[in-house]
């Protein structure tokens, strides 16, 4: 996952390589990502009319980001799925039972990282293996970085914004119901939000 660079005023070309600032070799480290701080959303178009958004509560995930060579970035995430809520007891409920994640079964979701890259200016792209329902799938995630700061306890943080977009029946989340004008309850396309704030550990 890379980092690195604001966004230089100047007009990049495509086929330019993406260039890493060397004074940015300094965030090179161990992160370990902040709950209070960091969103894990998810949007879900509900009845083909609105949208639904909810998050996840309980997680843990850890980064090693490589300021001189985004590539060799990695990151990791354990999401526990009982954690889900959407402003709806009765929704949340639902979506915990067998219709949809069976958090009894499969108590938790994971994002393992398999490779990194940078786009150029503060945009990166991780791709990684993400499991679901005991099924594993391909995740790709778009990425800026919104910078790094030392915050008033001396903790030395980076923060970054993603989004992705996944069809959930891929990983056996296919329960819906037909709606009496056309169309379903539940989109099969769930947009994914990330803002992320990490802690440098090592």
């Amino acid at each position: 996952m890379g980092i690195f660079g604001r966004k230089s005023d100047e007009t990049e070309t495509t086929s330019a390589p993406a260039a890493v600032n060397p004074d940015l070799a300094a965030l090179t480290g161990e992160y370990t990502i902040d709950p209070s701080h960091t969103t894990l959303g998810f949007v879900a178009r509900h009845a083909m009319v609105t949208n639904v958004k909810g998050h996840f509560l309980d997680f843990t995930g850890t980064l090693h980001l490589d300021g001189s060579d985004p590539a060799k970035s990695t990151a990791s995430l354990d999401v526990k799925m009982d954690s889900i809520t959407t402003g709806s007891e009765d929704r949340d409920g639902h979506l915990k039972s067998a219709d949809f994640f069976k958090t009894e079964e499969f108590p938790t979701m994971t994002f393992r990282s398999t490779s990194a890259e940078a786009l150029g200016g503060d945009d990166y792209r991780i791709t990684g293996d993400l499991e679901i329902l005991g099924t594993t799938k391909p995740l790709t995630i778009d990425l800026e970085f919104n910078g790094a700061a030392k915050d008033p306890f001396g903790n030395e943080r980076v923060g970054f914004e993603g989004k992705a977009e996944i069809l959930r029946s891929d990983w056996g989340l296919s329960w819906n119901a037909a709606l009496e004008t056309g169309g379903v309850l539940v989109s099969d396309k769930i947009k994914l939000n990330f803002d992320i704030s990490a802690i440098k550990s090592a």
